[in-house]
């Protein structure tokens, strides 16, 4: 059985005196033995789990599309990106932007990917999040809002990652999995079924079809150099796109950013600079600088060098054969690679600049023409080549299983590894599940700051890709993805320091992981899970994690009880935890003498699903303690 520890202490605890008020968080949540989870697994109290979204289910509003009228359409699936638009005016809380990955041609919807939107406001009494109806200037009204791409910007190839701007709340879509002619936009070559990469069947619609229109594309733009260009279709895919949220349509491609396979990125407090990810390998670490501030049509386009007198090196974005060749620009210049970087996010508070390197398990053949043609790798592959006793990061040896969490400082302008996945396995063969890592982080993917108390901590998703080399235990398959808290105030953190929140349902990616702008809850998606899973997780969802404004986060240590033979419990009376003077075996009884609950070998116990009342613990050698819940 994989005990997930949620180590959080969320009470300022002065001596032996909490108030009722204060909220300790200090619980287990159990994965099932085999590692089959069907659904969410709860966070404990005083979290709460909400499903705000469910794809191919809910229903969306459509615009006038492929000569079909307005009307609506199930929603596409795939859920992986979550922005949020803070509502300026009040009026609600804002407005919630989930991208899909998932591929197919619509009538209604849009060929390629998609893109869903929907206003949100807070309950006061529950807590919960309330979907708002909404009418938008093009005249639909509903709840859930396809975002018109078709007739914007020339649909989007697909919809992974993107950018929520921490400044205004500016939502970019990322069109990631890079296209290299017009049948890999139409079928991609991927064969039946989804989950081997084809693309999954519409709701009644045609297997294995993505963009129907593969004639050549004029461009209509803002951003010099391309307005009026004519290109290949598929030319007009992998960049980021800019959207309005409050009317469900997209505003404009970033030609000027370059043509990659976009996966995350983030605006800096400047409101002038952007740091772009690519799921690539390789990758290049590349930025945007606006002239000026919230202007992104007008600027200038870099990539990082490590080892250049000045680090960053500009790369002509009026210049469209540039821009739509960005990688090779990146390589003519000598650009530092990297392995997948992932999502990027920022620490408001320190100006820190946080990205995920994903990893794949030998990278070495991916990078070593573009490392022959004059790119360069960072010295920490150079350096763990070297350790692990292989000649170059370039071998076909190199491995690179767990990937990693770096973070770009502009204060030294430098990037250093922050988090190290793992921990390492040398062995293709897992551990057996009895002898299974307490805490494993592989594959970071989705990322984001989120404050607690105060506090900032990094949000982590995982997209394992694979279950060898200790991802998984040994005899399990299914690639459990996970959710992680860090305390960023920690210097040189491990993964014993991670705080595991919740997991999604068998065969499903954990990403999304977006705050609401009032501290109060984050917003996760399930993508792709099992069909076999019951419902609503057989299906992509966006959920709610609420109740993170009752969380302080103080220490770890726990109550210090006087030496005595007798047992101590603490507090009582209580809302939530009972702390007790030593590990044990423990029986909760109502008043009426009769069991409620058993617990093994622990030292405190959660009872904040139990009504306010009188209760009784008796531990295994018979001694009994009076307890109130209030």
């Amino acid at each position: 059985m994989k005990k997930v520890v949620l180590s959080m202490l969320l009470s300022s605890m002065c001596a032996l005196f909490v108030s009722a008020q204060e909220t300790i968080f200090s619980e287990e949540i159990e994965i099932p033995e085999g590692y089959v989870i069907d659904d969410l697994l709860m966070p404990p109290s005083p979290l709460s789990l909400q499903v705000l979204f469910v794809g191919g289910v809910d229903l969306v509003q459509t615009t006038p599309t492929y000569g079909y009228e307005a009307g609506v359409a199930y929603a596409k699936e795939w859920h992986d990106f979550i922005g949020f638009t803070p509502d300026e005016t009040g009026e609600s809380l804002g407005w919630v932007s989930v991208n899909h990955e998932m591929i197919y041609q619509d009538n209604r919807i849009g060929d390629g990917g998609g893109m869903t939107v929907f206003r949100v406001e807070r309950d006061p009494v529950s807590g919960q999040l309330e979907v708002v109806e909404q009418e938008l200037e093009d005249g639909r009204k509903g709840e859930f809002f396809n975002v018109d791409f078709v007739n914007t910007v020339g649909e989007t190839g697909m919809n992974c990652g993107g950018i929520s701007s921490i400044v205004d709340g500016r939502i970019w879509t990322a069109e990631e999995w890079f296209r290299s002619n017009n049948g890999s936009i139409y079928n991609g070559g991927f064969s039946s079924p989804a989950s081997s990469g084809g693309y999954p069947k519409s709701p009644g619609g045609a297997e294995n079809q993505g963009v129907r229109d593969t004639s050549t594309y004029l461009i209509s733009s803002d951003i010099e150099g391309f307005d009026g260009l004519e290109v290949p279709k598929y030319e007009n895919f992998n960049w980021m796109v800019e959207i309005d949220p409050r009317q469900a349509k997209a505003v404009r491609k970033q030609y000027n950013w370059g043509r990659q396979g976009f996966e995350g990125g983030v605006v800096a407090a400047d409101n002038q600079t952007v740091y772009l990810g690519v799921d690539a390998t390789p990758a290049f670490w590349a930025k945007f600088v606006a002239d000026e501030p919230g202007d992104f049509t007008k600027g200038k386009t870099y990539i990082y060098k490590h080892d250049a007198p000045e680090k960053w090196l500009e790369v002509d974005n009026t210049d469209p054969e540039k821009m739509l060749n960005f990688a090779d620009q990146a390589v003519e210049l000598g650009g530092t690679m990297y392995n997948r970087v992932e999502w990027v996010a920022i620490d408001a508070t320190s100006g820190k600049i946080y990205w995920t390197e994903t990893g794949r398990d030998r990278p070495g053949s991916r990078w070593a023409d573009e490392n022959a043609a004059g790119a360069v790798h960072d010295p920490y592959h150079i350096n763990r080549a070297i350790e692990k006793g292989i000649d170059s990061p370039n071998s076909s040896e190199y491995p690179d299983y767990y990937g990693r969490v770096w973070v770009y400082d502009p204060a030294i302008d430098s990037n250093y590894v922050f988090l190290e996945g793992g921990p390492d396995w040398d062995e293709e063969t897992s551990p057996s599940e009895a002898d299974y890592f307490t805490k494993h982080m592989s594959n970071p993917d989705g990322l984001n700051v989120m404050m607690i108390d105060g506090q900032p901590f990094l949000v982590i998703c995982e997209d394992l890709n694979g279950t060898s080399y200790g991802r998984m235990p040994a005899g399990i398959s299914n690639p459990t993805c996970e959710l992680w808290l860090l305390d960023l105030s920690i210097e040189q953190p491990t993964v014993d320091d991670l705080i595991r929140i919740t997991a999604v349902p068998r065969g499903a990616e954990i990403t999304g992981a977006m705050p609401t702008p009032d501290g109060k809850s984050l917003l996760v998606n399930s993508q792709h899970p099992n069909s076999n899973n019951p419902f609503p997780f057989n299906h992509s969802l966006t959920f709610a994690i609420h109740g993170f404004d009752e969380v302080t986060v103080t220490s770890l240590e726990e109550p210090q009880f006087e030496s005595t033979s007798q047992l101590q419990i603490f507090p009582n009376p209580t809302t939530r935890t009972v702390y007790l003077s030593e590990m044990t075996d423990l029986a909760v009884y109502n008043a009426e003498g009769q069991r409620l609950k058993v617990f093994r070998n622990t030292n405190q116990i959660d009872v904040s699903n139990l009504p306010a009342g009188m209760y009784f613990l008796q531990t295994a050698a018979g001694e009994t303690k009076k307890l109130i819940v209030k």
